[in-house]
């Protein structure tokens, strides 16, 4: 039987406990789509599972900004990354927002008429270059939380997607045809306009500090935090020398992705690890089953797995947030509608 996920196999939703069963029950009632697979890949790690919904549900869902401006500023990044699968998804909630010609001009890889959903558009794919974003930002200085925590959530999602699931959004990619976008955009669309009561998913977190001053007085902070965290613990998985390689390599990202060659990422056979960090951090979608098969030992759980690429992929999270400035207040352009 055909599988979304490549590397794992999650205990089915319904056998779940827990502080997993409370994210999948809060999923259901505030996304519209029970158990998506993009966090049931998740599911062997609580720890990763619930601070990965919360961020995108306090950022993207109930954080401030519009749905439909927010839903673009993700498409961006899902653009950037090259996660087809993402594109696909934020193309369909689009429909969703009630965006049907919006929807439909992006599927067919045109830009948007209205000029201020092409700023936010380009400005999400933008965010992949770790440098300061171009001034001013496209939307008001006070919904910088819901924005820069969707792109940010975004950047992570795209990365467990792409190394741990497939490009089959729907079975079929039964969502390439314009009256499943539409039918599918429509059956959320209650759930999506509908509005969402910020911080209840932080509840379903550990410990977590205030977050980044970007996202300060917002519960997207704390779910930036409690991520943060719980990715970064990934390193574990790694000796201190491949931990020094990927933060090294890092550092000198120029948001490009990686030549055909890879050259100059670590073999698999020498540094198996390090290898998958980094390809999960620049590059998931080239994470191979050679790749996985070097580093996988009979130690190495689903749990695991998921770690390291989390760990990866919060690298890169890192980078780029630590790399984007926000510009004050007074510098955001007057009359702005978005």
């Amino acid at each position: 039987m055909s599988t979304a996920f490549r590397y794992t196999e999650p205990l089915p939703p319904k056998a779940a406990t827990g502080r997993v069963a409370e994210v999948y029950e809060q999923i259901a009632h505030d996304f519209g789509i029970a158990e998506p697979v993009t966090f049931v890949v998740l599911s062997s790690a609580p720890e990763l599972l619930a601070p990965a919904w919360a961020l995108m549900r306090e950022s993207l869902i109930a954080g401030p900004g519009s749905r439909t401006g927010k839903e673009l500023a993700a498409l961006g990044v899902s653009l950037a990354n090259k996660c087809p699968f993402c594109v696909d998804a934020h193309t369909m909630l689009l429909h969703a927002t009630g965006d049907h010609a919006l929807a439909e001009r992006l599927a067919r890889g045109e830009r948007p008429e209205n000029e201020s959903h092409a700023r936010v558009l380009a400005w999400g794919e933008q965010t992949r270059v770790p440098s300061p974003a171009a001034q001013p930002l496209p939307f008001p200085a006070e919904h910088t939380p819901g924005y820069l925590g969707t792109a940010l959530s975004f950047h992570f999602i795209n990365r467990i997607v792409s190394a741990l699931l497939t490009e089959r959004l729907l079975p079929g990619n039964a969502q390439r045809f314009r009256p499943i976008r539409s039918l599918v955009g429509r059956s959320l669309a209650r759930t999506v306009r509908r509005p969402a009561r910020p911080g209840a998913s932080l509840a379903l977190l550990d410990d977590a500090a205030e977050g980044p001053a970007w996202a300060a007085g917002t519960a997207v902070g704390p779910a930036y935090d409690a991520l943060r965290t719980a990715a970064t613990a990934g390193a574990g998985l790694l000796d201190a020398d491949d931990q020094a390689l990927v933060r090294r390599t890092l550092r000198d990202w120029d948001g490009e992705h990686p030549p055909l060659a890879l050259g100059g990422f670590p073999d698999r056979r020498e540094r198996p690890g390090a290898r998958l960090a980094l390809l999960a951090a620049l590059a998931p979608y080239r994470i191979t089953d050679e790749d996985v098969a070097a580093w996988r030992r009979p130690e190495h759980t689903d749990h695991c797995l998921v770690h390291l690429v989390a760990y990866g992929a919060f690298a890169a999270v890192d980078r780029i947030e630590g790399s984007l400035s926000i510009p004050d207040r007074h510098r955001i352009p007057l009359g702005w509608t978005q």
